[in-house]
C-alpha cells in the first residue's frame, strides 16, 4: 500500500442476494488509490453502482468483501462510534438532495457538524459564517431551507460539508436536482473550493462534460472500475 495515499480500496466488492433470486454483483474487486488533492470523477449508467461505491468510500455502506483504508487504517474494522467520529472529522458529503434540517436556519445547519464534533459554539458559528460567505450566502444566514432556492440550499449543503475542514469531499450527483445554469454554477463553485481547500474530491456524476474537468475519470462497467484517458490535470 502506498504510504502517500489518503484512501485506498482493496478488492472492494458488493453483491445483493434475495431469497430464491440470482445474486446481483454490483461491484467487483475494485482497487482505487486516492491521494491528497486528487480530483476524481466516476461516471456510468444509472444502476451501475456509482452511488454504492461512493457510499462505501464514505463508510455509509459496508462492502460484501474487500477493505477501505484511510491513511493506512482499515475503516470497517472501526466500531460504529469511532466510524461516526471519523466521518464527522475527515469527510464531507454533498448529495443530489441537500438533506438540510428544515426547522433550522442556514447558519444553524452549517454549524451542526461542528457542534456534533465538540467545537465551541462561538468557534463553530464563526466558521459557519465564513463558509456561508464563501459560498455567496452572507445575507442568508437566518433563512430556513424553505426560504431558499434550490441552488442556495445546495450552497448551504456545500458549506456544511466543509465545516470540519475534511480531507476528502464526496459528492453524488450534486447538480442533478438543479436547472442547468444553477448546476453549472454549483459545479464551478465546488471545483474552486477543491483548489482553495486543497482537499481530495471524488464525484459521482452522469454529466460527461463535467467529469472531463476532473484530474482522473473512471467509468463503472459491469461492476468494474475502468480508468478513462480523459480528464484535465488538476
Amino acid at each position: 500500500m502506498d504510504p502517500n495515499a489518503l484512501l485506498v480500496t482493496s478488492g472492494l466488492s458488493k453483491h445483493f442476494q434475495r431469497p430464491h433470486s440470482p445474486r446481483i454483483d454490483v461491484l467487483r474487486k475494485i482497487d482505487l488509490q486516492i491521494y491528497p488533492g486528487d480530483s476524481i470523477a466516476i461516471v456510468g449508467k444509472s444502476g451501475t453502482g456509482k452511488s454504492t461505491l461512493l457510499h462505501m468510500l464514505g463508510t455509509l455502506e459496508a462492502p460484501t468483501s474487500g477493505n477501505v483504508y484511510f491513511l493506512g487504517q482499515d475503516l470497517f474494522s472501526f466500531p460504529e462510534k469511532r466510524l461516526s467520529l471519523f466521518r464527522n472529522r475527515e469527510l464531507g458529503f454533498v448529495f443530489q438532495f441537500h438533506y438540510l434540517m428544515l426547522e433550522f436556519s442556514a447558519l444553524e445547519n452549517v454549524m451542526m457538524p461542528g457542534l456534533l464534533g465538540n467545537l465551541p459554539r462561538k468557534q463553530a458559528r464563526a466558521r459557519a459564517e465564513a463558509l456561508l460567505d464563501r459560498v455567496g450566502l452572507h445575507d442568508r444566514l437566518s433563512h430556513r431551507p424553505g426560504e431558499l432556492s434550490g441552488g442556495e440550499q445546495q450552497r448551504v449543503a456545500i458549506a456544511r460539508a466543509l465545516m470540519m475542514n475534511p480531507k476528502l469531499l464526496l459528492t453524488d450527483e450534486m447538480t442533478g436536482n438543479l436547472d442547468p445554469i444553477t448546476g453549472q454554477q454549483i459545479f464551478e463553485l465546488v471545483l474552486q473550493i477543491h483548489d482553495e481547500f486543497k482537499m481530495a474530491i471524488v464525484s459521482v456524476t452522469h454529466d460527461e462534460q463535467m467529469a472531463s474537468c476532473y484530474g482522473r475519470v473512471y467509468r463503472l462497467i459491469d461492476g468494474k472500475l475502468m480508468r478513462q484517458s480523459t480528464g484535465l490535470p488538476r
